[in-house]
């Protein structure tokens, strides 16, 4: 890598016994590097103990491995990194003399686990995704040159961080490395609760893999929307897909006039597909214009946690809509663990769309369908969410349970 890192993150939670040892050590292995500890949530002291041993540390509110270490790279300097993970001992200058873009160490002596489903299902989805083939897929310990800082960051959320990291640099075509290193950390044991982290783990990693999307903090998480289609409603399940399809191919366009403007994109086949979908479902015209437009209003409102859901859960209060999955996803998506993309708002403006068909009258579905045409309008002129940070009431709502 032909140069020291110049700076060294560290994701920590709960680590008050170990993260004082680990940071010295870094401190003496490299010191002229900057150690950033992003203190993730932690209730024990572990920041206090970390500047006490001479870390630069960012206290957030618990986000995960991935989401704090992306944080904690935005307030690095420029130039190579090395990421740590907060109960390692031992010496890890021999990555940074490796010549690859990306360093992992390995450790040469395996120290507890479990039975190896959650190493052996990241080695196969990594081979999958880029056609690397790892040693040791889960090790946070990594030396990234500025070449592969830029491919890898943000990092994938939660433990899917290092995952998503090797499959990044290996799609970018940057020269990956494993070196055996003699490294201690904490062994996790086959008890609860190493069953209860490999599992955790394991679900992360398969989120790492699947469709992607960066929210309004420039946090890379798992879109999950796509769930809401799964359903024996297959009008729901076609708008899902037709939503997925825009999330993964989608170009740069914004707005309804953006994309009719550019002409084939998958935002004009969501244009000309969902109402076409609703027509074909409820055999009314009225049918068509509720299900696209209410697909469309809720895709406005997904630009922050938590809102599109709260919108939704609101409706189906009225309506007597399927509620039971929007109120699971809700917690995660506030949490900015996950997020819907175009296939859940899609899906949700479309269960609404269809709920209202049958619960209300023939007036009451032209109303709504005057009320969504306005705010659609609206929404192509003027910011809702700005108008909902304008407003006292709407702003209280729409921050309840949101993370600072």
């Amino acid at each position: 890598m032909g140069s020291d890192p110049v700076a060294i993150l560290v994701a920590a939670r709960d680590e008050a016994e170990r993260i004082g040892g680990t940071v010295e050590r870094l401190r003496e292995q490299f010191p002229d590097a900057e150690v950033i500890v992003a203190d993730d949530g932690s209730r024990d002291g572990t920041a206090e103990v970390a500047e006490r041993a001479g870390a630069s540390v960012l206290r957030l509110p618990p986000r995960g491995k991935g989401q704090a270490l992306t944080l904690a790279e935005r307030a690095a300097p420029p130039g190579p990194l090395l990421l740590c993970d907060a109960d390692l001992d031992g010496d890890l200058r021999p990555l940074l003399e490796s010549d690859a873009d990306l360093a992992i160490a390995v450790f040469v002596e395996r120290e507890g686990g479990g039975f190896g489903i959650a190493k052996r299902a990241a080695c196969a989805l990594i081979r999958a995704r880029s056609g690397f083939v790892p040693v040791e897929p889960l090790s946070g310990q990594r030396a990234f040159s500025e070449e592969a800082r830029e491919a890898c960051f943000p990092l994938a959320a939660g433990f899917g961080c290092e995952v998503g990291a090797s499959v990044d640099a290996a799609r970018a075509g940057l020269a990956i490395a494993e070196l055996e290193l003699p490294l201690r950390h904490r062994a996790t044991g086959r008890d609860t609760a190493g069953f209860l982290h490999r599992g955790r783990q394991l679900l992360d990693v398969l989120l790492a893999c699947g469709p992607q999307g960066t929210n309004h903090r420039g946090l890379r998480l798992p879109l999950v929307g796509a769930a809401l289609g799964a359903r024996r409603d297959t009008a729901v399940t076609l708008i899902a897909g037709l939503g997925l399809a825009d999330d993964l191919w989608s170009g740069p366009e914004r707005g309804f006039w953006a994309h009719l403007r550019a002409g084939s994109t998958t935002g004009v086949l969501k244009l000309v597909g969902i109402p076409l979908v609703g027509l074909l479902a409820t055999r009314k015209i009225s049918g068509a214009l509720l299900v696209g437009l209410a697909a469309n209003f809720l895709n406005q409102l997904d630009t922050r946690p938590g809102r599109a859901l709260k919108a939704y859960l609101a409706g189906a209060v009225l309506l007597r809509a399927p509620a039971r999955v929007a109120v699971l996803l809700l917690p995660y998506d506030l949490r900015e663990r996950t997020m819907l993309g175009d296939a859940g708002s899609n899906a949700l403006g479309a269960m609404v769309g269809l709920s209202s068909v049958s619960r209300l009258t023939d007036r009451g579905r032209w109303l709504a369908i005057g009320a969504l045409a306005g705010l659609t309008l609206l929404g192509e002129r003027r910011s809702l969410g700005e108008l909902i940070e304008r407003t006292p009431g709407l702003r209280a709502l729409d921050r309840l349970g949101r993370q600072p």
